[in-house]
Formats: structure tokens, C-alpha cells, sequence
């Protein structure tokens, strides 16, 4: 009996986990293997799963989805929308929603390894499936890495993998070379000097610390770095307080930086650390800051001849038409350690989920960033068909593109 996509891909959007506690989603992959017949092992990586397939000689062929979901509370209105809460890494309660398309990747993947099973007689060599944990914390590909896959499991010829963006169903968006940014996620905690809210001159506030740091963080990209170039500074999180009347001894911020190379990143990370630990001084700090690297994702850097190899594939089996080259993105993955570490070429590429009517007319209005929910929002939600069979089609030709 065929894969029931739709019901795979339902169950795992209703059924969203957290970073490194994907063990129910880890489950529906085994299961939909064993009903394939593909070998597989779990535990990968603390929650991964690596299947092989093993169809004579010929290279190796890797390829990869990613399986956690994001701490957001979707507003979709989808009769099958998330309602699931979690634990945070901080111990809080949390509600959980694939805002990024990953159950989506999980899907299109276990529909393009049944293909292969179904057509062993037309290719040769091996798929590795990568389903891999925790990439929105962006740690999961150097788990499964440092759990020695590539010493237990084929070594790949080539790393192949996709991700869902708004663009419309049926557009694959790929380009040679830095194809999405680095990335460091830093935490900032700045230190002051507790004390009653009515007494502020006897205490170092922090939050003062805290928001004049937040504003001259933004000075960096505005006036540091070359219009020309590419720079993002996000303080997406601030933590300081419990209570109106107290004036807390720290406040925590949660930074998130964008650049598109080595250089950049270490230019970006000596003007943040300078920026920090300046307004700490400003502001009278008895204790240096805190920053702690959360975690350091690489650009994403895809081979232009391997690119320039699958992207021909693609247009010939959809037409010239459905490739696009989307620009950089400035969001960030850590895929690319999977070929970094191999050693070989990767090529990943993004794939639309929106309805083409919808985002023509959006285009047409000028309303794309208003109307066309992105990734990360608890508005995200792309059209099931054709993108279920779209993303399948193209793990499938791309693969098939490097097999014997």
C-alpha cells in the first residue's frame, strides 16, 4: 500500500516537538520505513534517523530533512493546526508549531525514498535519508555529525537537501555559491546592581543597560558596516525583572547575527563584544558582561558545478521556467556541516508553498511582505498540492540526477 502523504503530513503539523525531543515524529519516520521495507537506524544524533538504501554499485547520494518545530502559537486557522505545547531548554511551557515547513521536509523525503524503492531497476548506488533533529537550534547536524555518521554509515559523493519558503508551489530557488548566511546566536547578560524601584541612584540598572545596548547594537549594520554588504543584528529576546518595584541585579539579551562569510563574522563579533561591554562601562557596571556563543552556524555554500548539474536536472524535468535564482538568504542552517565535514560538494535549494493565484496577486499589489506569511510566522502554512508533490519530485529527480 502507498504512502498516504497527506496523512503523514497532517499528523506530523498537529503533532510538532522541540529541538532534541523529537522522539513521536522520530516514530512516524520509523514506521512509514518498516512499511517500505528500508533499513534504518534511530537515535541518531540523540533523536535522528539515518535509513540507507543499497542498490548495487555507484556513488553516494546523501540526502536530508530536518524535523523539529519552533516555540510559536499558530493562527492558521488549519483544521489540523497545532495545538501542542512543550518544555523549553529553560524549563518554561511553551506551545509548538512547524512555522519553518519541517514537517513538510519530513514528508516530501519518506515520499521520494518510496519512489526509489519502486524504481531500484532505473538507478544504482546508495541513499542515505538524513532525518535529522534539532536544526532550529542549530546544533542537530553537528549532533548526528559528532555521533560518528559518516564513519557509520556510507560517506557521501554529494549532499542533496531542500527547505520550504514562500515562493509559489511549483518555483525551486537555487544559486551557486552562499546560498543562506552564517550565523551566531550569542546570549548577552548584562550585570548590574539590584535594589528598590524607588531608590534607583542606590542600584546599576540594568535594564537601562540593557536597552541602551539594544539601541546602539542596531549602529553596527547602519553605520559600520558597507551598505553594500550584508549584516543582521537581532536582539529577538529580553529577560530582566519580576516585579515593577524592583530593579533586578541582571538582564539577559538573546542576539542573533547574520553575515556571509568568515571575515564578516569576525569583524561582526569584535563590534558586538565592544558595543556590550562599552555600555556596561557607561553605565557604571561593577562586573564585565557575560557572552556565551550559543551557537555558530557556517554560510551555506553550495558547489556552482554541482549546482549547475542538478539545477539542469530540474529544468528538464519541470521546464526552464520553475527555477528561479532567489538571491542570498539571510537566514541561516547548518547543513552545510554534513559536506563540510565529507568533504564534498552540497547542493540545497528551497522549494514554494504558496498558492500561485495568492502570491501573484500579492505581487501585484505590492502586499508580499504584508500578505505572504513567511517563515517563523504563526501564520505560516503552505498549500498541501502541489507542494507535497513537488517537493517529492525534487528530491527525487535530483538524486536520480547522481545515482548510477
Amino acid at each position: 500500500m502507498p504512502l498516504d502523504l497527506d496523512a503523514i503530513y497532517t499528523d506530523l503539523h498537529q503533532h510538532p516537538e522541540l529541538s532534541f525531543q523529537e522522539t513521536r515524529t522520530a516514530g512516524v519516520i520509523a514506521a512509514r520505513l518498516d512499511e517500505l521495507g528500508i533499513g534504518y537506524e534511530p537515535g541518531v544524533g540523540r533523536t535522528g534517523v539515518v535509513a540507507v538504501i543499497r542498490n548495487g554499485e555507484g556513488p553516494v547520494v546523501w540526502l536530508r530533512a530536518d524535523m523539529d518545530a519552533l516555540p510559536v502559537e499558530e493562527a492558521t486557522g488549519l483544521p489540523y493546526a497545532s495545538t501542542a505545547r512543550g518544555t523549553d531548554p529553560a524549563g518554561n511551557d511553551v506551545p509548538v508549531m512547524h512555522a519553518c515547513g519541517h514537517d513538510m521536509h519530513v514528508t516530501a523525503l519518506l515520499g521520494a525514498l518510496e519512489q526509489l524503492t519502486q524504481t531500484t531497476t532505473e538507478w544504482s548506488g546508495t541513499v542515505v535519508a538524513v532525518f535529522q533533529p534539532a536544526e532550529e537550534f542549530g546544533a542537530g547536524a553537528r549532533a548526528v555529525l559528532d555521533d560518528g555518521v559518516l564513519e557509520r554509515f556510507p560517506a557521501p559523493d554529494v549532499v542533496l537537501g531542500q527547505h520550504l519558503t514562500p515562493l509559489p508551489a511549483g518555483i525551486i530557488g537555487v544559486r551557486p555559491g552562499t546560498q543562506m548566511a552564517a550565523s551566531d546566536g550569542l546570549t548577552v547578560t548584562l550585570h548590574g546592581r539590584g535594589g528598590h524601584g524607588s531608590r534607583p541612584h542606590a542600584t546599576i540598572d540594568p535594564i537601562l543597560m540593557a536597552a541602551a545596548t539594544i539601541m546602539r547594537l542596531q549602529t553596527i549594520v547602519s553605520r559600520e558596516i558597507d551598505p553594500r554588504e550584508m549584516g543582521v543584528v537581532t536582539v529577538g529576546s529580553i529577560h530582566a525583572g519580576l516585579k515593577h518595584n524592583i530593579i533586578p541585579t541582571d538582564a539577559t539579551l538573546q542576539l542573533s547575527l547574520r553575515y556571509p562569510d568568515d571575515d564578516s563574522r569576525e569583524r561582526m563579533l569584535t563590534r558586538v563584544e565592544r558595543v556590550v561591554r562599552a555600555e556596561a562601562a557607561a553605565s557604571g557596571a561593577e562586573r564585565e558582561p557575560t557572552i556565551v556563543t550559543d551557537h555558530t552556524l557556517p554560510p551555506t555554500i553550495n558547489d556552482a558545478g554541482a549546482t549547475a548539474r542538478t539545477v539542469d536536472a530540474f529544468r528538464q524535468a519541470f521546464g526552464a521556467h520553475s527555477v528561479v535564482d532567489p538571491g542570498m538568504f539571510t537566514g541561516s542552517e547548518d547543513v552545510s556541516w554534513f559536506a563540510r565535514d565529507a568533504g564534498v560538494p552540497l547542493v540545497f535549494w528551497f522549494w514554494g508553498g504558496v498558492d500561485p493565484t495568492a502570491y501573484a496577486a500579492a505581487v501585484a499589489a505590492g502586499t508580499v511582505d504584508r500578505d505572504i506569511p513567511t517563515n517563523h510566522s504563526p501564520l505560516f502554512a503552505p498549500v498541501m498540492h502541489p507542494t507535497i508533490e513537488q517537493g517529492v519530485a525534487n528530491l527525487v529527480v535530483a538524486a536520480r540526477e547522481w545515482l548510477g
